[in-house]
Formats: structure tokens, C-alpha cells, sequence
């Protein structure tokens, strides 16, 4: 059986609704990321959530890393409204949101508040950097934050509709395979044999493998969506036994917020039915901004009874001249010369460039797409 909802059962605010029916309401333009939140309260996602934070939920989660009700959640999850439109919108109105004129969802407003945009970077962050993307993306938001529940009218457009599930329906999938146990992955970027690795020893462990991409909003220097899915599909069918691996999407949009966002992951993916998650290096970070396992150090402030699911903390894995294979310095013994560890600036850059990367950091299959790709988008 997979593992129970966070807060105790899935959230449901999917409503479908006639746009007849909510032409009388003003209507609130939201970002893509906003979107990108109302699609996962409205599908249990975000579960316990119901819509975005009030102040008093948003405080808790910066300063004790829980809501209001004890839960632990990890990452603010707000509407910002701007300045000059929050005088217009007050407590007890029923607002359409909109994303590029179209309605997507409603929230039943219960406050607007305004926040420290510096505190929120700080606590959330760490830093108040602007060249961190997180930061510089938080600061481009009005101070602004509308909190109340949400309803979803309408699902987003998916660029890949066979494999966006909603957390009812991946649980439903797990059943119907069989698997009792399943290890989740989130990852932004092309699979390469580290990855590989540490997935395939997570495996080794569980009934089965949920790989569970991210593609909503990225940084622009990201490898797009529809690129790292080729990737995805190619190595799922050459490299990974199919009855014990399946592969899905996430709509959320990337945060950078390091150990928060990987104690985030691993929630969330919890609601889709994962029992187990995989926390590998620098999960979520960006930069030098956080230490190399401060995302697996964050879930020792919580009892595995109370996350509700078990974090798999996994080594830096490197390839090995001398084994001859991709490990980790728990399984290998020789010196450091003989590894190669190979950055994903380092592959971009020989990518970029025309040149092939060795056979030890992706398999020829996935190299083949993202030559591809940087042949004719990069020059």
C-alpha cells in the first residue's frame, strides 16, 4: 500500500465550472508559478492545503517550518496581489483567477496581508542575494499576499498529457502494479549515470521506481521540459525494467530553496503515493548556497513517523577509473584520482560546444538528444 496523504487524506478543489457561471466575478491575473500552485491544491499536491497561505500559516511555515494546524511544511505557498489591486480586494470576496486572460480557478478570500519580502528571503533561502533565482523571483512580487481557499476549474494545458497524473490517480497506478513499496525521484535535468545510479540502489530496495520530473517553471540556462522527457522516455526503455519503474510529471515550479525545497519534494511526493524518496546531493540547491547534504540534514529535525516518509540519503556518486563503474565513497576504495566527477556546467559547456561527453557521465542515447538540442537551439 502507498503511503498515507499528508495531513491524513488528499485534498480535492477541482471543481469543473461553467465560465457562465463566474463572469460576474472581477478577476485576478496570477503568475505561471501561481498557476502552476492552484493546479497542485486543486489536485492534492499540496496536500493538506486548500488554497494559498493566510498570514498565519505563511509565519509558522518561516519561523517553524509548520502550519498552523503542526504539520510540517517547509515552503510558503502564497498569492501575491499588486499594490495598487489589493485596495480592491478585501476579505469575504470571491475573486476569478485568471492566467493570460484565461479563468483557471476562484479563491474565496479570507485576508490580504503584507509581508518582509527580506525576512521571507532569508528564512526561506538563506540569503537575500539577487543573483540567487529564487530571491530574484520573490522580489519581483508585490509584498501583497492574498490568503483564502482555492478552487481549480480547469485543468493546465499539458505538454505531456500520458503522463500527468494527479496524486489519486498515481496511487491508483501503484495498486493496479502491484507495488506496496515506491521510491520517488525529482530531478530538473537529464539523467545522467549518477542519477542512474543512485535510482537503481534505491530500486534495489523498493517495489518500484516513480520518476517524477518537474516541468513547470525553470531557470531560462534549464535544459526545457520537452527535452529532458526524450530523455527520460529513452532511458526508462533501454536501461530500466518497465514493470518496476514509471514515469510521471510534476506541474510545480522550481524554487531553489535547497534543504526546504527537498523536505517540499519529498511531502509532495508523498501524496502521489511515494513510501520512500530520494534525497541525493545538493537536492534543490543552486550555486554554493547550501552545504553539499544540508537537504538530507533537514529531515533529521523530524521523526520518520511524523514525515510519513522515508527519506533514502544517498552518497555523492562518481565514476571510478580503477572499478570501472559509477560508486560512492562507501563502496569504493580507491583515491580520489582515480574518480571523475563530472558537473552539469562542465557538460553543458561541452554540449554547447558540439563535443561528446564520455560514455561515464550519460548513456549515447540521451547524449544523442542533447547534442541534438544544443545543435540547433545554441549554436
Amino acid at each position: 500500500m502507498s503511503s498515507i496523504p499528508h495531513g491524513g487524506k488528499l485534498v480535492t478543489r477541482f471543481v469543473p465550472t461553467s465560465l457562465d457561471q463566474l463572469k460576474e466575478l472581477n478577476t485576478l491575473e496570477i503568475t505561471q508559478s501561481e498557476l502552476s500552485d492552484l493546479e497542485c491544491i486543486g489536485t492534492g499536491a499540496y496536500s493538506p492545503l486548500e488554497g494559498f497561505m493566510n498570514q498565519s500559516d505563511y509565519q509558522n511555515v518561516l519561523k517553524q517550518m509548520r502550519l498552523g494546524n503542526g504539520f510540517i511544511w517547509p515552503l510558503p505557498i502564497t498569492l501575491s496581489v499588486p499594490g495598487h489591486v489589493s485596495t480592491d480586494i478585501s476579505a469575504g470576496k470571491r475573486v476569478a483567477l485568471t492566467f493570460e486572460g484565461d479563468r483557471y480557478g476562484v479563491i474565496d478570500i479570507e485576508e490580504v496581508y503584507e509581508v518582509d519580502l527580506f525576512s521571507e528571503a532569508q528564512l526561506i533561502y538563506g540569503t537575500t542575494e539577487l543573483e540567487h533565482p529564487g530571491v530574484a523571483k520573490l522580489f519581483a512580487r508585490s509584498p501583497f499576499y492574498v490568503g483564502g481557499k482555492v478552487t481549480l476549474i480547469k485543468r493546465l494545458p499539458s505538454s505531456f498529457p500520458a503522463h500527468i497524473f494527479t496524486p489519486q490517480e498515481t496511487r491508483n497506478r501503484f495498486i493496479q502494479k502491484g507495488w506496496n513499496t515506491i521510491v520517488g525521484f525529482q530531478t530538473r535535468n537529464p539523467v545522467h549515470r549518477a542519477h542512474e545510479y543512485i535510482q537503481k540502489v534505491a530500486l534495489e530496495q523498493v517495489d518500484g521506481l516513480f520518476l517524477h520530473p518537474l516541468v513547470g517553471e525553470t531557470k531560462s540556462e534549464d535544459v526545457p521540459a520537452y527535452v529532458r522527457m526524450k530523455c527520460y522516455q529513452t532511458l526508462l526503455k533501454n536501461y530500466y525494467p518497465a514493470d518496476r519503474s514509471m514515469l510521471g510529471v510534476f506541474p510545480g515550479a522550481m524554487r531553489y530553496a535547497g534543504p526546504r525545497e527537498a523536505l517540499f519534494h519529498a511531502l509532495v511526493r508523498k501524496n502521489y503515493g511515494c513510501t520512500h524518496f530520494i534525497i541525493g546531493r545538493d537536492h534543490a540547491g543552486v550555486g554554493d548556497y547550501y552545504g553539499t547534504y544540508d537537504s538530507q540534514n533537514i529531515f533529521n529535525l523530524f521523526s520518520e513517523q511524523e514525515l510519513g516518509i522515508v527519506p533514502v540519503k544517498l552518497e555523492h556518486s562518481f565514476y571510478c577509473m580503477k572499478c570501472e563503474q559509477m560508486t560512492s565513497k562507501k563502496t569504493c576504495p580507491h583515491d580520489n584520482e582515480q574518480h571523475i566527477h563530472l558537473s552539469g556546467t562542465k557538460v553543458r559547456k561541452m554540449l554547447r560546444e558540439g563535443n561528446v561527453p564520455p560514455f561515464y557521465f550519460s548513456r549515447p542515447e540521451v547524449v544523442e538528444i542533447l547534442l541534438e538540442y544544443y545543435h540547433e537551439h545554441k549554436g
